[in-house]
């Protein structure tokens, strides 16, 4: 695979960019002066970004990544080095949530959310490493989107919960391994995004059977959840903590992003648990 620089306008690359969060960090690294490819399994969904792109002729091209197939990640990368011989910065947005009681949750269910919120990252983190490597003089940048449930859980979304935890552990384990190679890893922990994230997610087959006894409870939080996330801080606040952290010098590690989060954070850390974990039963009834 080729490394060679044809110029020196740097490179990022966004996964899951056909909504949301991933569509509004591409428009913005964009309008910053970054080369953006904004992948998605599916690129139709996302022709209004390459309208709005090719209306202020700004420097973003769609690109087509499935994280959860080798080929494709791979096709990706190849295709980006190929035309543009460096990637400077990896944003791994890719994901989604699973809702249902965790006895209710298949295995395969529990690992197509595994695959891709959490293996999605490390399929594409993997295949794009050794290209930031060869770039000694300036590193490069990997944002992983995490989310304020990777320290705060919640009920029903415990596979979800489960990747974002640890989505957190490898982000911390792997900043000391690429430190030398001046590559730099930054998480984002939002709280509740008003992105669609509902629409994007998936209810497990058994939470859907009235004879299940979690069937209301699953349906009360799940409501609650999708309720808060109606007016929820907007995915453009995410993308602006973003593409600031990667502007800046010296990034923090961590950015939480929505005053929910913030104030859940807090709490976390402050309150006894067993009263955390009240507050928590009273925030999703």
């Amino acid at each position: 695979m080729s490394t060679r620089e044809p110029n020196s306008q740097k490179v990022a690359i966004i996964t899951g960019s056909s909504s949301g969060i991933g569509y509004a960090t591409s428009l913005m690294l964009a309008r910053n002066g970054f080369y953006t490819y904004a992948s998605a399994r599916n690129i139709n969904k996302s022709a209004s970004l390459q309208s709005i792109a090719d209306a202020e002729r700004l420097p973003l091209k769609l690109i087509q990544l499935d994280v959860t197939d080798d080929s494709s990640v791979k096709g990706a990368v190849e295709k980006i080095v190929s035309e543009k011989g460096r990637i400077d910065v990896l944003v791994n947005n890719a994901g989604y949530g699973l809702f249902g009681a965790f006895e209710d949750l298949s295995v395969d269910e529990i690992k197509a959310q595994f695959e891709t919120n959490f293996f999605g990252v490390i399929r594409v983190t993997q295949h794009v490493l050794p290209i930031m490597r060869s770039k000694h003089d300036s590193g490069g940048i990997i944002v992983n989107v995490s989310s304020v449930n990777g320290h705060v859980p919640f009920p029903v979304i415990s596979a979800y919960v489960a990747t974002k935890f640890a989505l957190e552990g490898l982000s911390e384990s792997i900043a000391y391994e690429l430190e030398p190679f001046g590559i730099k890893v930054i998480l984002i922990e939002p709280g509740a995004i008003g992105s669609g994230f509902m629409k994007g997610s998936v209810m497990s087959n058994r939470a859907l059977d009235p004879k299940s006894p979690y069937f209301e409870f699953v349906r009360k939080v799940s409501s609650k959840i999708s309720s808060d996330h109606e007016n929820a801080t907007q995915p453009e606040e995410v993308a602006k903590t973003i593409v600031q952290a990667i502007l800046s010098e010296k990034p923090e590690f961590r950015y939480v992003v929505g005053s929910d989060a913030v104030t859940l954070m807090q709490a976390r850390k402050n309150m006894q648990y067993s009263d955390f974990q009240q507050m928590i039963q009273k925030i999703v009834q």
